[in-house]
């Protein structure tokens, strides 16, 4: 037996990085794990690697509110309620906000945010009937506005607030809601990231191989969760980015400025 045995999990977004690496990993302990995505054929091979688990997954874009009805109305179908949601589909996007395309910032809301709030309100009532968890992976951008992501920012940003906003209201139910912020995670979010014409990049900036593994970080929300904590900010990085903004404001900005720039261009 494990915290998780026989619990139904929804992870959003699991046919890739932190969402898949969620998905096994709660498989692993037992659980009954449900995932979306829009890549049809990658979550056919999560679920042919997985097979004789309890994983359900289905082809659904978070920024639509139908899809998002009908992936959690599955979900109920399949496993007959939800105990934990793991709101973890998102993007990303590398552009100046001189430059990028206004479609592209709606896009990375509608998905980021607007994702997050269909799919937690078509789960709330089984959430809240079971005391459960809901969890919005986030993001460092959430803390501090990051330059070349003006619009993954702000959905951060709006993630966190609104988060905040609703673990108050339940705070008399018994539901826990947590919101995690990984710092640079390896994954595929920055090959994936919107350039300014709302396409995908198709690279990343930074040294992957550097970074947090995606199971590391699944690891350290898995025991967030259990020790049904308030906020996750994870990486030596991402906790200085976090304290040098909240105390040092204007300092962070010539740093984070230092960061991403190289002689006036966005490097990162």
């Amino acid at each position: 037996m494990t915290p998780f045995s026989n619990k139904v999990i929804v992870v959003t977004g699991g046919s890739d990085g932190i969402g898949k690496a969620l998905v096994e990993a709660f498989l692993k302990l037992d659980a009954k794990v449900a995932t979306c995505g829009r890549n049809h054929d990658k979550l056919y091979q999560l679920q042919q690697q997985n097979a004789g688990k309890s994983l359900l997954v289905h082809t659904a874009d978070v920024s639509k509110e139908q899809e998002c009805e009908n992936f959690i109305k599955m979900v109920v179908d399949a496993f007959g309620t939800i105990d934990i949601l793991i709101n973890n589909a998102g993007i990303s996007m590398r552009s100046m906000f001189a430059d990028v395309e206004l479609d592209t910032l709606r896009k990375v809301m509608d998905i980021n945010f607007w994702g997050t709030v269909y799919c937690t309100k078509f789960s709330l009532p089984y959430i809240i009937k079971n005391k459960g968890t809901i969890v919005g992976v986030s993001s460092i951008a959430g803390y501090r506005g990051l330059p070349g992501r003006s619009g993954y920012s702000a959905s951060k940003f709006a993630v966190n607030g609104w988060l905040e906003a609703i673990r108050t209201e339940l705070l008399d139910t018994g539901v826990n809601v947590m919101w995690v912020c990984p710092g640079f995670t390896s994954s595929n979010i920055r090959n994936a990231a919107l350039n300014k014409d709302g396409k995908a990049q198709g690279e990343s900036p930074l040294d992957e191989g550097s970074l947090m593994t995606s199971e590391e970080c699944a690891n350290h929300i898995i025991k967030s969760i259990i020790k049904r904590k308030r906020t996750l900010v994870l990486t030596f990085t991402g906790k200085r980015t976090v304290f040098m903004n909240k105390f040092f404001p204007t300092l962070a900005d010539k740093l984070v400025h230092k960061f991403f720039f190289k002689n006036g261009v966005l490097v990162k």
